[in-house]
């Protein structure tokens, strides 16, 4: 349930972000914005200023006028604005043989269509701006300043992948990496469908280390490597739980339960998973007090704790001014824009399999519950990736998208007329099909790599 609902927040603001931009601009050129819809298909239910509120299709002789019907349609897989005049996801060709109406999308001049079917792209970009120019202002940078692996645990992914306990990198693809960030950066994202050479000292010694990119788990888990210093911390305790008798606190650090060292929440949940009614050891440090208590996982394997992860290593923290901040958002934009282009041509060149370079909506409900649990930051952050994605993806010039609209508006522009209307319903047809079977075929992924 908390996927399900993560994705209806996720995907519903993105939708309304995107259609707001379109409805917005339509108005502001003067053009008649019929509906305002999240989802496909059916209508739930919706509101206008004629009608009010109404469960259920409206009237089929219905007309709003100047008026908009804002509705929750039957499939939330995306959303539109019907526009007067306009062939688009709502395949609407009543106007096609009556003469253009001032307020419709096909009597007005050029630049106001391109202001209209770019200006949903547009809104997802400023999101996303403004997204990483308030996190780089008010939250700064948090740098981690160590490239040591802390712990690898036997016959783990990392353990086979070469990695051992106190192995410092220096270097991934001859890239110098000189903090943790950049540890994970080029090994998950810059070298993404490459396999890897990893140099690293290992007691004393430079080693290299060369890994197939099947070793390396997709999705860039966090668990796979962990950096020296990082352990797990309560961050609250259930009423009447196994934890809260054995004396264990919000804040407490845990060392180690059944003396087995403990470095990150996924190994706290796996040991803790594994003691189910037994009374183990358990060691915590609060505050500069290190403390030995006892504490007997339920039936199904929990003691009744939120469980996070703290760094305890060498931090530095970076802020910035509010241009500055501007700026380093804008360059981040870039930087992701870059990186999914790149991606894309790996996916062409066979470098990537299609599957693991994008996901849908099962992949996006996973990510999203991930980054909410982790706090608001990390799921705004989330929220602005994808909300770029979203305007990388429906720029490209495809039937359906708003790049394959913009591509027929300057079409008509260069050649002074209108393409038939059966022609541009014939072309979105086509793109509709395509685009349902590319989604089937995406979701299909994400359950088989579920």
């Amino acid at each position: 349930m908390d996927y399900v609902i993560y994705f209806a927040i996720t995907i519903g603001i993105l939708v309304f972000i995107h259609e707001f931009g379109h409805f917005i601009a339509a108005k502001s050129c003067g053009m008649r914005a019929e509906v305002f819809a999240i989802g496909f298909g059916k209508r739930l239910f919706g509101w206008n200023k004629i009608n009010g509120f109404t469960f259920g299709d409206l009237p089929k002789d219905f007309d709003g006028g100047d008026h908009t019907d804002y509705r929750l349609s039957l499939l939330p897989l995306g959303g539109y604005v019907k526009i007067a005049g306009m062939v688009d996801e709502s395949f609407d060709t009543e106007f096609a043989d009556k003469e253009p109406e001032p307020y419709e999308f096909r009597a007005r001049p050029v630049y106001q269509k391109v202001i209209v079917i770019t200006a949903g792209v547009a809104m997802n970009l400023l999101l996303a701006v403004v997204v990483f120019w308030g996190a780089n202002f008010f939250q700064g940078k948090q740098i981690v300043k160590t490239t040591t692996i802390g712990y690898v645990e036997p016959a783990s992914k990392a353990d086979s992948a070469g990695f051992k306990t106190g192995d410092r990198i220096l270097a991934v693809n001859g890239v110098t990496v000189k903090n943790w960030e950049e540890v994970g950066s080029e090994i998950f994202i810059n070298t993404l469908g490459e396999n890897l050479t990893v140099k690293l000292q290992r007691d004393g010694k430079t080693e290299v280390l060369s890994i197939p990119r099947t070793r390396i788990p997709d999705g860039g888990k966090r668990s796979f490597l962990i950096p020296t210093g990082i352990r797990a911390q309560v961050g609250d305790v259930l009423k009447d739980s196994p934890a809260l008798k054995a004396g264990v606190k919000s804040g407490d650090i845990l060392l180690s339960i059944n003396n087995i060292p403990l470095y990150s929440a996924e190994e706290t949940i796996k040991v803790v998973g594994e003691n189910k009614n037994k009374t183990v050891p358990l060691n915590v440090l609060r505050g500069k007090d290190t403390l030995n208590l006892n504490v007997t996982p339920s039936s199904e394997g929990l003691i009744g704790i939120q469980i996070g992860q703290i760094f305890t290593g060498p931090v530095e923290y970076k802020t910035f001014g509010f241009f500055e901040s501007f700026a380093r958002g804008w360059d981040q934009v870039v930087y992701l824009t870059d990186l999914t282009f790149t991606m894309v041509n790996k996916v062409i060149g066979g470098k990537i399999a299609f599957g693991k370079a994008f996901g849908g909506p099962v992949k996006i409900a996973e990510f999203a519950a991930q980054s909410a649990e982790t706090g608001i930051a990390t799921f705004l952050n989330f929220l602005a990736y994808l909300s770029l994605t979203l305007a990388i993806i429906n720029i490209l010039p495809f039937p359906v998208l708003d790049g394959g609209h913009l591509v027929i508006i300057l079409l008509e522009g260069a050649f002074k007329r209108e393409i038939p209307i059966k022609i541009k319903i014939a072309i979105q047809n086509v793109g509709f099909v395509i685009l349902m079977l590319l989604m089937a075929f995406i979701i299909y992924n994400d359950l088989i790599n579920l």
